[in-house]
């Protein structure tokens, strides 16, 4: 049996994510729906990086959203400044009980429980390159398709 790539890893399934994340990826995937986007969890985006939600609207915009669940996720890590150049806009997403004052203020702004979320600070919009924006659409289309085709047919593995 072969090792599942990045395209075939269903998310929340490694145990990684808290609790507390798997509610505010639902609430703010339900948010994002509701906009009209498409959504893939952990999308795996070139340099090995794994963006937490990843959204494409209609028209080939692309949103990153990066998962907060604690004050302490959020001073540990850095890499979502890495997420930057495979967006057009990046938002943080967290609770309405996180101190919203440590984050940057040139990043969006996302208030998600397990129910919904609310965009509360609009992120700036840095355009993608076409080649940059083909990329990542083709990698969020492939990573779609993969995991619900593995949804139907667990057992076939690439």
């Amino acid at each position: 049996m072969s090792r599942l790539n990045d395209l075939e890893e269903i998310p929340f399934e490694d145990g990684r994510q808290s609790e507390a994340a798997r509610e505010i990826w639902r609430g703010t995937g339900r948010l994002l729906r509701e906009l009209g986007w498409s959504c893939v969890a952990e999308l795996g985006l070139s340099g090995g990086r794994r963006a937490d939600l990843a959204a494409l609207s209609r028209t080939g915009d692309i949103w990153i959203v990066e998962i907060k669940s604690s004050l302490e996720d959020f001073r540990a890590d850095n890499k979502w400044l890495d997420y930057l150049e495979h967006c057009d806009q990046f938002y943080f997403a967290v609770t309405s009980s996180f101190p919203r004052d440590v984050l940057p203020d040139d990043t969006g702004l996302i208030i998600a429980d397990r129910y919904g979320a609310e965009i509360i600070r609009e992120a700036p919009e840095h355009r993608l390159s076409g080649a940059r924006r083909k990329a990542v659409a083709l990698r969020f289309a492939r990573t779609a398709a993969t995991r619900l085709h593995r949804l139907f047919d667990p057992d076939q593995l690439a």
